[in-house]
């Protein structure tokens, strides 16, 4: 497979998980907020912090309301992260490649991108109904492309890149809520703190899978299943040691004892298999996911000089030779 084809692939699927996570915080954060005031910033903040662009927001918008968060991260066509953009470049990258995928992933994701773009010129309040459906065609998106292609090494890119975005933001999700409940301390062990973390749980769609093992809502329990757990898909762990899996699949151009991205993707994986929820919390929240998020940036550096810096891959029958 060819680095171009491998590269769009890969960031067809992350900016895909960019768009479904960011509509999917946006429309819980909205369920969340019906009950307060138009423009609280309570709710609102936290978002644009967890894009890490919060000085690029300042610069364009004077306040966190409602108003501008949900316009810069749905439709500001300037922001390179908002909704709008990530759907644009997970279809253009696609297109690319569109004798790699399937037609139903591609008409699925043409179809999210229609309807975004139909939103995009038509003016009105967004509401959490608008951003459900973002992310139901993603989700379908997501569920064509896994029942239709080929577990192969397209497949691979595709997954690695889709999973390494989550990782990033459960990661950066969870940080900025806990950041915002330490703001209030007196909110602690109260029933807003419960419906807080209820909420983060519900923006990493993990809420039901939550209660189902446990019962009460606790700040160690919850880092424990968001970050730590193996099984649940949408933990860090999980997506973590599932993309370390598919570049191990991948007949990379480089040998596993020098794949520098493997390596990375590995050392994060032990890491997090050895750590503790309580080790987390004690040695600082806020602290432990900043080193994450570097880690999985230093991934994202790794996969993109080793892989798609202008290099080929066997074909599938070139494989099957050299294993005979």
């Amino acid at each position: 497979m060819l680095s171009r084809v491998a590269s769009s692939i890969y960031w067809m699927a992350r900016y895909a998980e960019r768009a479904e996570n960011l509509a999917r915080f946006m429309e819980v954060t909205l369920n969340f907020g019906l009950d307060e005031p138009d423009g609280n910033i309570e709710h609102w903040e936290p978002l644009v912090r967890a894009t890490g662009d919060e000085d690029y927001f300042k610069k364009r918008y004077k306040e966190f309301t409602s108003e501008n968060v949900l316009h810069f991260l749905t439709f500001d066509k300037k922001y390179h992260s908002s909704v709008k953009t990530s759907v644009t470049c997970a279809r253009e990258n696609a297109r690319t490649v569109r004798e790699a995928i399937s037609s139903e992933a591609w008409e699925q994701l043409n179809t999210l991108y229609h309807v975004v773009m139909d939103a995009a010129r038509t003016p009105g309040t967004r509401d959490a109904a608008f951003y459900d459906d973002i992310v139901q065609h993603c989700y379908m998106f997501t569920g064509i492309l896994d029942a239709t292609m080929t577990r192969g090494t397209g497949w691979h890119f595709a997954n690695a890149g889709r999973l390494l975005e989550r990782a990033d933001k459960t990661s950066r999700i969870l940080d900025v809520k806990y950041f915002t409940l330490l703001r209030h301390i007196g909110d602690v062990n109260t029933p807003f703190d419960d419906l807080l973390w209820s909420a983060v749980l519900r923006s990493a769609c993990g809420f039901e899978m939550f209660r189902k093992r446990f019962h009460a809502l606790t700040v160690p329990r919850i880092v424990a299943f968001l970050i730590l757990d193996p099984q649940f898909p949408r933990a860090v762990r999980f997506s973590v040691e599932q993309a370390r899996d598919s570049l191990a699949a991948v007949a990379g151009p480089v040998d596993a004892d020098q794949n520098t991205a493997l390596q990375q993707l590995n050392q994060l994986a032990q890491q997090l298999a050895s750590t503790e929820a309580r080790t987390i919390i004690d040695g600082g929240m806020h602290e432990f996911i900043d080193s994450l998020q570097t880690s999985l940036n230093t991934v994202g550096t790794a996969i993109q000089d080793t892989y798609f810096a202008q290099r080929s891959f066997p074909s599938q029958q070139q494989q099957q030779q050299q294993t005979a």
